[in-house]
């Protein structure tokens, strides 16, 4: 059986490309890991994956004077792997609608609300102090418009009286944990099908 050949974009502890890779690892998914990228060298994921023997690269941003620089020196690494298809997972860096656009239908965001609620950063606090009664993750494939794409999958979790965003953060991340490995199979399957 074929498989699409998936990179994990990564800046911190990975661990929703954690749970992606341990779902990878069922031989009827239909993608393999093949590598995982961070901007960051001290990003904690890279051990687990380079210790589940996925190739792992940083590609520091700071090191490139544009944007676009940083860019293409990603996309030249996702190449040379021959990724056809990208699950970010913690990436923390806006990219560019010319990256976005070479990548389009095939690249994964997980985000953590139920989109369109709460697109960017620091939604739990803002879901809490909102009064929202619930909250959640969405997965979603990425276009230019931040947190904009077309929602896949989501998960709801009830807004309990006494949560913080650290309580209710961690019962959203358990849901991604679980959502984002079934949205990375159906593109998965996409990317199979479109290359039949």
């Amino acid at each position: 059986m074929s498989k699409a050949r998936i990179a994990i974009l990564i800046s911190g502890r990975g661990s929703n490309m954690m749970a992606l890779v341990e779902a990878a690892r069922d031989k009827a998914f239909p993608g393999e890991i093949v590598c995982v990228v961070s901007n960051r060298a001290d990003a904690k994921g890279l051990a687990f994956a380079a210790a589940n023997g996925i190739a792992t690269t940083v590609i520091d941003h700071k090191a490139y004077a544009t944007r676009e620089d940083f860019e293409a020196a990603l996309d030249q690494y996702l190449s040379s792997m021959n990724v056809e298809g990208i699950a970010l997972a913690g990436f923390m860096r806006v990219l560019t609608a010319q990256f976005i656009t070479r990548w389009e239908g095939r690249m994964l965001n997980i985000h953590p609300s139920l989109l369109p609620a709460y697109k960017g950063l620091h939604t739990h606090e803002r879901a809490i102090a909102d009064g929202a009664q619930v909250h959640g993750c969405s997965v979603h494939l990425v276009t230019p418009q931040l947190d904009g794409g077309p929602v896949l999958l989501q998960a709801e979790v009830p807004v309990l009286p006494d949560d913080t965003p650290d309580s209710l953060s961690a019962r959203v991340l358990a849901e991604e944990h679980r959502i984002y490995p079934q949205a990375l199979a159906w593109l998965a399957t996409r990317i199979i099908e479109d290359s039949e």
